[in-house]
């Protein structure tokens, strides 16, 4: 069975109609900044010089493959943040083809024009009302340079997510943290602060208070402790004797799918006016 391209031709052929006010010299740049070398004797599809290098470029990429598609991602973002610059203008809208066509993949362009996974983009747009979204920013932007290339990394990354989100969370409850907090700790507080712990009771009449939620918030205690475990057998952060073996993409999405999940439930929870633990705090 054929491998599936992980970005359809609609999305490459969207950023491609753009390139044509660039000059070639910087179309070129920014494929080989990432490691792109443009295929030779590609036979011409169009007419325009501009669309044509961009092509001989396009063409080296394995769209299959998601160590080649990360690079040409960042390529993409990378050629449309030039051509906004340039513009002088806000064409942040005029790029809506391209973001319609990436969604079908699974990815999201983004009003600062970065693209994407969709689950860390709606991450993203939770941690905007923070007092201090600058912990959680820097470990998504770690997660998205590292997740293709550096597995281990991105593994790194996903337990700091976990943490930072955690320390965000009490520090908005008013709640005390400090840089030697245990993460076993950290999770189980920052979850008793938003009345998100299994072994809490909110009211009975609460939605929160089912069963079968309780057993869902029971697998989120673990998923956050499991990729602090997976964290330190696989992941950066430790110096080693030797360097971890057989990790591959997938173990890095797995760890980021999972931490991500976590982060996303704690700071919707902490956003929602009507969540159980404001009328808790309130005395009602």
């Amino acid at each position: 069975m054929d491998k599936q391209e992980l970005v359809n031709r609609t999305a490459r052929n969207a950023v491609r109609r753009h390139v044509t006010g660039l000059a070639v010299g910087a179309i070129r740049e920014y494929w080989e900044n990432e490691g792109f070398a443009a295929v030779p004797d590609l036979p011409a599809q169009d007419t325009s010089v501009r669309r044509a290098t961009f092509d001989s470029y396009a063409a080296a990429v394995d769209w299959t493959d998601h160590r080649h598609v990360e690079r040409a991602l960042r390529v993409f973002e990378s050629l449309l943040r030039r051509i906004h610059r340039d513009s002088g203008d806000d064409l942040a809208l005029s790029f809506d083809e391209v973001r319609d066509a990436l969604v079908r993949d699974g990815y999201e362009l983004d009003q600062n024009l970065r693209i994407r996974a969709r689950h860390l983009a709606h991450l993203q747009s939770r941690i905007e009302d923070l007092s201090d979204p600058s912990g959680i920013q820097a470990e998504l932007e770690r997660i998205r340079r590292s997740v293709a290339e550096h597995p281990d990394d991105a593994i790194g990354a996903a337990k700091q997510l976990i943490e930072a989100t955690a320390k965000i969370v009490l520090k908005e409850r008013g709640e005390p943290v400090n840089d030697h907090d245990d993460l076993a700790d950290l999770v189980k507080r920052s979850q008793q602060s938003l009345l998100l712990h299994p072994r809490q009771s909110p009211s009975l009449n609460d939605p929160d208070a089912a069963s079968a939620v309780k057993r869902i918030l029971g697998g989120l205690s673990s998923i956050a402790l499991g990729v602090t475990e997976l964290r330190n057998q696989y992941g950066s952060g430790h110096g080693r004797l030797s360097a971890p073996t057989g990790l591959s993409p997938r173990h890095a999405r797995l760890a980021v799918n999972a931490a991500s999940t976590w982060c996303e439930v704690m700071l919707e929870t902490l956003a929602d006016p009507s969540a159980p633990w404001r009328s808790a705090s309130a005395g009602v």
